[in-house]
This record gives structure tokens, C-alpha cells and sequence, in this order.
């Protein structure tokens, strides 16, 4: 499976990790940053964004400070359904109830074992569709 990556300042540190961690199981394209100097987190939502709506059932991880401007950003392009999870739990249900297509994982407020297993569940889980696809009709204006 390929995904998009990218990250911020705040996020590369987890970002490599993941990368690191995910090795072998996953294909990574990453979207950047390539360092920890500041930069502005729009620039790398809107990367991976684009690069997941350009795939068929395409797939993306952001990860910032709090999770919150990635999402932000990347929710702002129709078609993708960015969701920032902290929890296992909350993960499998992005995927399952929302059929998320970004996960969004918050740095500064995330252990890395918890943003492992955060990812494990995302991508582990199946969307439910029923009921759910009809709500997601609903989102795009």
C-alpha cells in the first residue's frame, strides 16, 4: 500500500519514526517537511492531499502539533475526509464510520507507541458503508 506523508516542523520527528517504523509494510511517499526548521503546515496538508485525491483509493498521514491545521487544511479539498485521531479506538472508527481517507495524528499530545497503534487501527479497519455512505454523501457542498 502506498501513503502520502508529510508533516510540519512539529510532526517530523514522528514522521520519520513512522516512516521507519512502517518500513517494508507500507510505501511511503513523502509530501515533506525534510527537517524540524519551521514551516507552514498548509503547504504539506495541501501535498498530501492532493497526491491521495490523484490516487484511486488513495491514502494519507499528517501529522502536525495538534493535528488541528492539518486537518483544517486538508478537509478544505472535496473528496478528502481528514480525520485527527489520538486513540486506536478513534481511528478504527474514522475509517469505519467515516471512511477517512487522511489520518491526522497530533505530535505534541501523542506518545509514539500510541501514534503506532493509532496508525495500526486506521489501517487495519474496513469501511462499514450502509449508513455511513449516505452521511458521507451528504458532506461535500
Amino acid at each position: 500500500m502506498t501513503i502520502y506523508i508529510g508533516s510540519d516542523h512539529a510532526g517530523y520527528e514522528l514522521k520519520e519514526l513512522v516512516k521507519k517504523h512502517f518500513e517494508g509494510r507500507f510505501e511511503f511517499v513523502d509530501k515533506g517537511t525534510f527537517s524540524s526548521e519551521s514551516v507552514d503546515y498548509p503547504d504539506f496538508a495541501h501535498a498530501v492531499a492532493e497526491g491521495v485525491l490523484n490516487e484511486k483509493d488513495g491514502v494519507g498521514i499528517l501529522i502536525c502539533g495538534t493535528g488541528n491545521g492539518m486537518a483544517i487544511t486538508a478537509n478544505k479539498h472535496a473528496g478528502i475526509r481528514a480525520a485527527l485521531c489520538w486513540d486506536p479506538a478513534i481511528s478504527a472508527l474514522a475509517k469505519q464510520h467515516n471512511n477517512a481517507n487522511i489520518l491526522v495524528l497530533p505530535a505534541r499530545f501523542i506518545s509514539s507507541e500510541k501514534a503506532i497503534d493509532t496508525i495500526d487501527s486506521f489501517f487495519n479497519a474496513e469501511f462499514e458503508g450502509g449508513r455511513h455512505q449516505r452521511r458521507i454523501d451528504k458532506i461535500n457542498l
